[in-house]
């Protein structure tokens, strides 16, 4: 099997799609032991000798070993009791902690831990490197940070990490949820590869499938070994891990969250920004997500039995939005103006390449129900309900996704052809009803 380096080095050759595929991340361990060896790794690779270690306390007692690793670095300590989401309060403090000084950034966690070191990272231009506790997510490598602001989540550019580490060890012995967050993470990008190819073929948005393919290929691997998602095993824990790495190391590539993040992703963005202000703790990213991927395909399979379709242009009704986001409606309409991806999507082109679009769909997306049983095998929630939502809370985010719109998607699709609210209407009845 090819290193995630090689692969890496490989990518930097031309590719057909006319981008130059580059990313920062320059060496990936993945193996059993080496929560030992981190010290070795990174002075290997040129970082300075003060870090700042980013953990929470759950993170860093999980990886038991690592201060001792380090003992050729100088160590500050930036620890939280426990973080749940990445705050913009949270980047702008390790800024403080970084800023002009000779000084890495060795961040040992997940999603919300990482998120704001790889912010802070980019806008300080130092080093970072990732020693992951989880196969939870598929951030670990990407070059943007979801960053909670003002009670509105939003995806920042950020940077990539030079080193990421996995001890299998670890991985393994992460709790089960966790696990079954990063698998539902990995099912969410068949709907993201679906939403790209569709866009390319109604606006100028580049589709690579070179980099599509890389995603695919990690997605069927994973789902392959569905029934051993919850196993204490190295071995799987390690092949889980990688194959949330190529999806992020994939959004590198193309310099965008494309390959691996769909409707299904901005959906449960939403539905986060609607626990956070009922003062509810989020549900883990991937769980939220698995549960949009689901819905998603219900919308999808829908759509390809359809023959003919008729679509209208777009008109946003801002006073709608100023009553729906409330205090959020700002930075939503700052996505919006001057135009958005979707401003580009006529009527006649969506009607003309519908065959086109339903081929995709075909090809692209398996059956609702295969992707339930595989979820069910994950140890997964399966529906809003399972989630702790409500009908109207799963609505609001199926219409709200419409607004969220630098790029096109189902949602955008969906309202294109006249039926995004109807659909939300009969969401809000089927979930209130345990029918979905």
């Amino acid at each position: 099997m090819q290193s995630i380096t090689e692969i890496i080095k490989e990518f930097r050759k031309p590719c057909v799609c006319g981008m130059k595929h580059e990313t920062a991340v320059r060496d990936v361990r993945i193996s059993a032991g080496l929560v030992h060896q981190v010290g070795k790794i990174l002075w290997e690779n040129g970082f300075p000798r003060t870090l700042l270690l980013v953990a929470d306390r759950n993170t860093l007692a999980a990886s038991d070993g690592i201060i001792e690793s380090l003992s050729e670095f100088l160590i500050e300590y930036h620890i939280y009791d426990e973080i749940r989401v990445a705050r913009m309060e949270h980047v702008e403090a390790i800024e403080r902690l970084i800023a002009g000084r000779d000084i890495g950034i060795l961040s040992v966690g997940t999603g919300s831990v990482n998120d704001p070191c790889r912010l802070a990272a980019a806008r300080q231009g130092k080093m970072l490197c990732i020693f992951a506790t989880a196969p939870s997510m598929d951030g670990f490598a990407s070059y943007s940070s979801p960053i909670v602001k003002n009670g509105f989540k939003a995806s920042y550019p950020a940077k990539s990490p030079e080193v990421i580490i996995g001890d299998t060890n670890i991985l393994a012995a992460a709790p089960q949820c966790l696990k079954s967050a990063g698998f539902g993470d990995m099912v969410a990008k068949y709907i993201a590869l679906a939403d790209w190819k569709i866009s390319s073929l109604l606006t100028d948005e580049v589709y690579c499938e070179r980099v599509g393919k890389l995603t695919r290929d990690a997605v069927d691997k994973l789902l392959s070994m569905a029934d051993r998602v919850t196993e204490n095993d190295p071995e799987t824990a390690g092949e889980i891990f990688r194959a949330l790495l190529m999806t992020g190391i994939g959004m590198s590539f193309m310099h965008n969250s494309r390959p691996a993040s769909g409707s299904e992703h901005i959906i449960s963005h939403l539905i986060e920004c609607v626990e956070l202000r009922k003062g509810i703790t989020p549900n883990y990213h991937g769980e939220d997500i698995g549960v949009c991927t689901l819905l998603m395909l219900k919308y999808y399979n829908e759509l390809a039995e359809r023959e003919t379709i008729t679509a209208g242009k777009e008109h946003l009704d801002w006073d709608d939005i100023y009553a729906f986001y409330g205090e959020m409606a700002d930075d939503v309409r700052a996505l919006n103006e001057p135009t958005t991806i979707t401003d580009a999507v006529e009527p006649a082109a969506l009607q003309q390449r519908w065959p086109q679009i339903r081929q995709i769909i075909a090809e692209e997306l398996p059956p609702r129900e295969k992707i339930y049983a595989l979820m069910q095998h994950a140890g997964m929630p399966l529906s809003p309900r399972d989630l702790g939502l409500t009908g109207a809370d799963t609505a609001q985010a199926l219409v709200g996704s419409r607004d969220i719109r630098d790029k096109y998607l189902t949602s955008s699709m969906l309202w294109d052809l006249g039926l995004l609210e109807q659909a939300a209407k009969e969401l809000q009845t089927m979930v209130d009803a345990g029918r979905l």
